[in-house]
């Protein structure tokens, strides 16, 4: 299945191409793929995308993330896992300071038992993720059947 983002994105060579590349490197990193779904939702979520929430709903629940965590992210609240709520401030943290982390915003990553290298990891996924976020707004691709149920609106 290719998502109707990916074909609105294609319009663009170089933008597919650079978000390739960026996505595989994102999903063959550090993290777990439920703790990159929780970081591609939370993107979604702080960038006011709807397909994307849409869809990174959908791939967080198949990732193992419970309804209740996958819920507080898309309502703006930390999911209760201490890991994943670590991500998911650190993601939000980053597109609402536009990446100027204080020492407090890298402590409270690490304290949940993340190395500090990990937050240049994150900015990477953030990175690619806010493209995508931005190329869907702008083109707003319909959402496919599959993910209705997790229809969102900011």
């Amino acid at each position: 299945m290719v998502p109707n983002i990916a074909g609105a994105i294609a319009g663009s060579p170089k933008l597919i191409n650079g978000l390739v590349g960026g996505f595989q490197q994102a999903h063959g990193g550090s993290f777990t793929e439920a703790q990159v779904q929780t970081l591609l939702l939370t993107n979604a979520v702080t960038n006011g995308c709807g397909w994307a929430v849409a869809f990174h709903s959908a791939l967080a629940r198949k990732e193992g993330l419970s309804e209740e965590d996958v819920q507080a992210i898309r309502a703006r609240r930390l999911p209760g896992d201490k890991e994943l709520a670590a991500l998911s401030h650190l993601a939000r943290t980053l597109i609402d300071k536009r990446g100027r982390l204080d020492d407090q915003d890298v402590a409270h990553f690490t304290e949940a038992g993340f190395e500090q290298a990990l937050v240049l990891e994150v900015i990477l996924i953030v990175a690619a993720s806010t493209t995508t976020n931005y190329a869907g707004s702008v083109a707003q691709p319909p959402l496919e059947s599959m993910f209705q149920e997790y229809a969102w609106a900011a």
